[in-house]
């Protein structure tokens, strides 16, 4: 077994942990044996070389060093010729991951790409919530009243959208809202919407100009005809074995070209932090590959995958457990241990920032709290104006009651007088 291996072994202060541990265990509980782990020494999972001696965790197995090889070991002709190979717990094929700002991701819908699905949709709840605002503040302010007396407005909520959408154009679009509380919001939108568009363009701009120096990679064709990114696999294992041995004339002119530039990785994580880095396509195991996409956004894997391959258990020659081992394999195959092993070593867990592509909405959050604030204060000034109003009608109200209330009182006194001098 392999050491710091994600996820299939890792060191957790003197224990192994991973997909390979979870396995053996199961296993173990299956067949009913016993086992010790040891890690490799020299690191590798086994190639044989030109004087037919093996090295890595199938020479160890041919050696008598170890009982089985318990890892992502490729199933393959070779291999299977000099130890017995159990049946494969784990499919895959080769494919490759690149830096997501060297693809290009032609659509119809380019217009929509400087922003975010989630961007577009806060940008609508943000039209929508402006526009009710200002008709909002609209319905409450005096100052938008036809004819105060019968408190009916002349700005509509047909009005507050038109002007809104004239703001995102940056064409005036009248009426303009006369109360103070709606003017505050609209010069708020009009800002956020300067700012707004100001991302946009610049997004855009930066996606076009990018998108004209990048290469279209979607296959392997694709990545072989090109020549502004450099690809690679790991040294001497199976998957470079199978672009050296290919008899197709696409994986062979592929081989020819990374031996040109040696382009090889000494291991699958240097190819990944190399294909992270940008202008490197790493080429591994599409099972590798996914948890590699899985663990860092910035990366993302082929929808390609050729030459489909299985991972087994190795084991000496005329091994005596092999046919059990083979046996509980398809029995956690079919029980769904195996796929639950899978979604949980596999589990999306992206390290790193989000970079470049389209603008996401914590992006640019400082502009919906500026249009928020906005919208609170115009809402709130409102209503000061509205229970200004209100008090200032009491107001004079009571004044109005009490001259009344003078006048009649004094015309009673005079007519009581009169009434009292006729009888006199």
């Amino acid at each position: 077994m392999r050491d710091s291996e994600e996820p299939y072994a890792m060191s957790r202060g003197s224990e192994l942990e991973g997909y390979c541990i979870d396995l053996l265990t199961e296993l173990a509980k299956r067949v009913g044996f016993t086992y010790k782990i040891h890690l490799v020494k020299d690191g590798r999972y086994g190639v044989m070389d030109q004087s037919g001696q093996w090295n890595g965790m199938i020479g160890e197995v041919i050696q008598g060093e170890a009982d089985l090889a318990v890892a992502p070991l490729t199933l393959t002709s070779v291999r299977e010729r000099h130890v017995d190979m159990s049946t494969p717990f784990l499919q895959t094929g080769l494919g490759f991951i690149l830096n997501k700002d060297l693809v290009t991701h032609e659509s119809t819908l380019s217009l929509l790409a400087p922003f975010s699905a989630d961007m577009w949709v806060g940008l609508l709840i943000a039209f929508l919530l402006t526009g009710l605002s200002i008709f909002l503040v609209s319905r409450m302010s005096p100052s938008e009243w036809a004819e105060p007396d019968k408190e009916q407005t002349t700005f509509t909520l047909l009005h507050s959208f038109w002007y809104i959408t004239g703001a995102l154009t940056l064409q005036g679009a009248g009426p303009h809202p006369k109360a103070v509380a709606g003017r505050v919001i609209t010069a708020i939108w009009w800002l956020f919407s300067v700012l707004l568009l100001a991302c946009y363009f610049a997004n855009f701009y930066a996606m076009i100009h990018t998108d004209k120096k990048q290469a279209s990679i979607r296959t392997f064709s694709d990545l072989a005809n090109q020549d502004l990114i450099e690809y690679g696999a790991v040294e001497g294992g199976s998957t470079s074995q199978f672009f050296k041995t290919s008899k197709i004339a696409l994986y062979q002119r592929m081989y020819e070209q990374m031996e040109k530039k040696r382009s090889f990785v000494a291991n699958t994580g240097e190819g990944v932090r190399r294909a992270q880095e940008g202008n490197f396509a790493f080429i591994g195991e599409a099972v590798s590959l996914d948890l590699a996409v899985a663990r860092y956004c910035s990366l993302t894997r082929s929808e390609e995958v050729v030459s489909e391959r299985a991972y087994s258990i190795a084991a000496p020659r005329g091994f005596p457990l092999i046919k059990n081992l083979s046996i509980a394999i398809l029995e956690l195959s079919e029980s769904g241990t195996l796929a639950y092993l899978r979604n949980k070593w596999w589990a999306r867990s992206c390290m790193g920032d989000h970079e470049g592509g389209s603008l996401e909405a914590h992006d640019l959050r400082g502009l919906f709290v500026l249009l928020g604030l906005g919208l609170s204060l115009g809402v709130l000034l409102a209503l000061l104006e509205l229970l200004s109003k209100a008090h200032r009608q009491r107001s004079c109200c009571s004044v109005l009651t009490s001259e009344l209330g003078r006048r009649f009182g004094g015309a009673a006194e005079i007519a009581e007088a009169e009434s009292e001098k006729s009888k006199a």
